[in-house]
């Protein structure tokens, strides 16, 4: 039997400790022609938007100079917070270079002309560990917190 659904308000700070504190997601685009595309890639969390890199030849990143439509995935099946969001090509002040270096453990702007970044800004979030949760998932929408 699963444990009870957590309230909003914990969910929520369950969702942003987790948005701090993992490295990776599970990134999705589609083509402009609509071919999807999954990958694995490291991220920060600003505190209000996403930050990640990839190869300028990855199909992601092609996707995203297309279109900027994402969905990040990052953490378990049972305990998963889903971003649909925009991104946008931009480059990282100092501080947030160094802040993904670390965390990351990998620092694109030794590669800056292959390896461009991009910001993502949430327009929803939602998370759940069980189908209990499943009822009130989104914790964010139209870019505002719900909570």
């Amino acid at each position: 039997m699963p444990p009870p659904a957590r309230p909003l308000a914990t969910r929520k700070a369950d969702a942003l400790e987790r948005l701090t504190t993992d490295v990776d997601a599970w990134v999705s685009t589609a083509s402009p022609d609509g071919v999807p595309y999954l990958v694995p890639l490291s991220f920060i969390w600003t505190g209000a938007t996403l930050i990640l890199s990839t190869a300028s030849r990855n199909p992601t990143s092609l996707n995203l100079q297309a279109n900027g439509h994402v969905h990040l995935a990052i953490g378990g099946t049972r305990d998963v917070v889903l971003v649909t969001g925009t991104a946008q090509r931009f480059t990282p002040t100092q501080e947030q270079g160094d802040t993904f270096a670390e965390k990351t453990g990998f620092d694109p702007r030794a590669l800056e002309a292959t390896y461009p970044y991009f910001e993502v800004t949430p327009i929803r979030i939602q998370a759940w560990r069980e189908p209990n949760e499943l009822e009130g998932r989104d914790l964010m929408l139209e870019g505002a917190w719900l909570v």
